[in-house]
């Protein structure tokens, strides 16, 4: 996480203010926005397979536009009216993927009300990015398809959440291309985050799940074993077979030696 001010720079000074940020996802807090930031992304585990950055505008992002630098050159990542978009997230390809510098161009101003312009960031492997934007991007988690029985496996073992519960309700957004999944879980086996909580005072752990809107997921009876990856703070969807399924492939696997991963059975 890194904050700073406009308003702490010498006001005749022509320099850019430049930082460098060394995780592969975190955030930045610039507060009344001057002249121009230039932020360095260089994470220190940095390797060629960090492929794609992708970035996320505060819903009250105002007081500057982001570029992203190539070859001398600036090219428009997001503009400040699009900061104001909900779940707005943009993407590109690094073409250095071990130094991606974004380059932050105040707005002009004639008062100095307070602006923020902030944002979160991650740098994604090829792996988990299948595009220049985000939709394209979640679809490899939102497969909408049953996973084979080795995709299944592997989810369990590297997947940022794996849940057993069931759907409360499903939620649609046209705007967004989005649904949520709205669950009612029985156990949490991980979580990076606490996405998923208990309700103080009826005891239950719930959490929300978002998937791609094309994929039509539907409420539907039965208990789950719901995996996926954690992208800005939000649990997407990646494999979920019934639970009774899941027992199923893992017993059968684990007697053969072909579980990549001892899980935690009930």
């Amino acid at each position: 996480y890194c904050l700073g001010s406009g308003l702490s720079w010498e006001p005749r000074s022509r320099a850019v203010e430049q930082v460098h940020l060394r995780c592969t996802e975190g955030s930045l807090e610039w507060m009344y926005p001057a002249r121009a930031l230039r932020v360095v992304l260089e994470p220190n585990l940095s390797s060629a397979r960090h492929t794609t950055v992708c970035i996320k505008p505060a819903s009250d992002f105002q007081g500057a536009s982001i570029y992203v630098e190539r070859a001398g050159q600036l090219h428009l990542v997001v503009s400040e009216a699009e900061g104001a978009r909900p779940h707005h997230v943009s993407c590109f390809s690094a073409h250095t993927p071990q130094r991606v510098a974004l380059f932050l161009q105040a707005s002009p101003q004639r008062d100095i009300s307070r602006r923020t312009a902030s944002f979160q960031y991650e740098l994604l492997s090829n792996q988990s990015a299948a595009g220049p934007d985000f939709k394209k991007m979640a679809l490899v988690e939102a497969m909408c398809r049953p996973c084979d029985n080795v995709e299944l496996l592997m989810a369990i073992c590297s997947s940022d959440f794996v849940v057993k519960g069931s759907i409360r309700n499903v939620s649609h957004d046209s705007e967004n291309h989005m649904s949520n999944v709205d669950v009612s879980i029985q156990k949490v086996y991980r979580q990076k985050n606490r996405i998923f909580q208990q309700d103080e005072a009826s005891g239950e752990w719930r959490g929300p799940i978002r998937t791609l809107l094309q994929c039509k997921v539907k409420k539907g009876g039965g208990v789950f074993l719901f995996t996926g990856n954690e992208h800005f703070g939000e649990a997407w969807l990646g494999c979920a077979p019934r639970f009774k399924d899941f027992l199923l492939i893992y017993r059968a696997a684990r007697e053969r030696g072909a579980n990549p991963c001892e899980f935690q059975l009930d």
